[in-house]
């Protein structure tokens, strides 16, 4: 939740959308011209700023240029009811964070008050390097082992270059903080950074969101819209979860990495910008090069610079220290006391292989936190904080186990000699690949990657059973 900013001199407007975000459970303020909001942004700054591009007095551009100076890391969306949209175009390259237009739709605009309130605390939140106990940082990289202190080393060497930057390591060790830490120590640190997740966006809206689109380039594209590249001019774009992204746009990339311009959807000209590109996976990228899913050109542009996060099994000395500082978090949060962890506790922490990383240990502490009564959290709950969990899972898989079974027994009873054990696994791989394609909306890569499979090894077995594939949507 965040304090909103409502600009518009619209009084109805004003009223019906704040009530709306006020529902959502923001703080809302409002303001009537771009002085009165100037006023209240300088005596206490929003998380966001909702502006009409057309103000009395003081129109708003000239207002928006204005917060920019004062709080240049406050996100501003512009609205606009005019279908000329050129200004709140020339306000996003000024810095804004995105533009609307007027009558807009509500689940959407909440959807965009959440990416730019995100944007925002990203931004402005520091991310403490290997913070001291005392510290109350919400956000920080912690850990005295060998291992963190070569990533900390190297956030140093990296953040005053503007070298392209490849994070990796495995799920939960932390890349977005590490990326955030790069950004807030390098020359761009007050122009915008902008998180875009490869694998969060369907296929079909990634490009647009990235690159934008030029009105008219396909059905539904009313007007010109910027994409995320080109609002984050002058500042950083982080590309999280880079190993999934679609091999199509793969080579926009690419051309964004070599010749610093972009192109947009329906667009015939490329356009200039000056991002930095900090990237991020957890996936094994070689063998991705060998099964033709991921450009070995981009792999080589992507990699200037590689660092490597260490899983938390190999963070020798780590685990107490980062549960003690997940537990004052936490108990900060819930305005109680820290109980502390007992020495079993951390005995059972480091002999714990976490597989979620640093991720699964602040759950599993803010877990243990809840049912610790405000008592020293012993190894007991430890362990039924993280066993918890996984005897869900467990349950789950055994039902399935079950039925898996019981399809395996009437098959066997109906089986015809020596071909039962091949009918049976093809018939099986068949509905697999079948129920793939239609939870992906007839999508080939996307269900390749669900089920495990290279793309041809897909499209061969798609050939091999003669699958049809019906939906309207299935060309990637």
């Amino acid at each position: 939740m965040g304090d909103i900013l409502i600009v518009d001199d619209d009084a109805q407007l004003r009223h019906s959308f704040a009530k709306v975000l006020a529902g959502e459970g923001h703080v809302v303020r409002t303001s009537a011209t771009g002085e009165a909001a100037l006023e209240s942004v300088t005596n206490k700054a929003p998380d966001l700023v909702i502006m009409d591009i057309r103000l009395p007095g003081m129109d708003g551009l000239k207002t928006f240029q204005h917060l920019h100076k004062v709080q240049p890391k406050l996100p501003v969306i512009i609205m606009t009811a005019y279908g000329n949209t050129d200004t709140a175009i020339q306000a996003t390259k000024l810095g804004a964070f995105d533009y609307v237009l007027k009558p807009f739709d509500i689940p959407e605009m909440l959807t965009n008050i959440q990416k730019a309130l995100e944007a925002g605390r990203f931004m402005r939140s520091r991310v403490e390097i290997d913070a001291l106990q005392d510290r109350e940082s919400a956000d920080a990289i912690f850990g005295k082992s060998k291992g963190m202190q070569e990533v900390y080393k190297a956030i140093g060497r990296v953040a005053s270059t503007d070298a392209t930057v490849l994070i990796r390591g495995e799920s939960g060790t932390g890349k977005e903080l590490v990326a955030r830490a790069i950004y807030q120590h390098s020359e761009r640190k007050e122009k915008p950074f902008l998180v875009i997740n490869c694998v969060a966006i369907p296929e079909t809206l990634l490009e647009s969101e990235l690159f934008g689109y030029e009105k008219g380039s396909f059905t539904g594209a009313a007007h010109r819209k910027l994409g995320k590249i080109e609002q984050a001019d002058g500042g950083t774009v982080f590309l999280d979860e880079i190993g999934d992204m679609p091999f199509s746009i793969q080579a926009k990339i690419l051309r964004l990495l070599q010749e610093k311009n972009i192109e947009r959807l329906g667009g015939r000209s490329p356009i200039p910008v000056d991002v930095r590109v900090i990237a991020a996976t957890n996936r094994d990228l070689e063998q991705a090069l060998a099964e033709d899913r991921f450009r070995e050109d981009l792999y080589y542009r992507l990699k200037v610079v590689t660092l490597w996060l260490p899983p938390l099994r190999e963070r020798e000395g780590d685990i107490p220290l980062l549960a003690e500082y997940f537990l004052r978090r936490y108990a900060r949060q819930m305005h109680i006391d820290s109980p502390g962890i007992t020495s079993e506790a951390k005995r059972f922490m480091g002999q714990y292989s976490w597989p979620g990383n640093v991720r699964e240990l602040a759950n599993t502490v803010q877990k243990a936190l809840i049912f610790s009564r405000g008592s020293p959290i012993t190894g007991e709950e430890m362990t039924l904080a993280i066993r918890g969990e996984k005897s869900s899972r467990q349950t789950h898989r055994s039902v399935r186990g079950e039925a898996l079974k019981q399809c395996a027994r009437e098959e066997l009873a109906f089986g015809r000699g020596q071909k039962t054990f091949t009918d049976i696994i093809d018939r099986f791989a068949s509905v697999l690949i079948a129920e793939a394609l239609n939870l992906t909306a007839g999508n080939r890569s996307q269900a390749a990657k669900m089920l495990g499979l290279s793309r041809p090894t897909l499209l061969a077995k798609i050939e091999k059973y003669g699958i049809k594939i019906e939906t309207a949507a299935k060309s990637d």
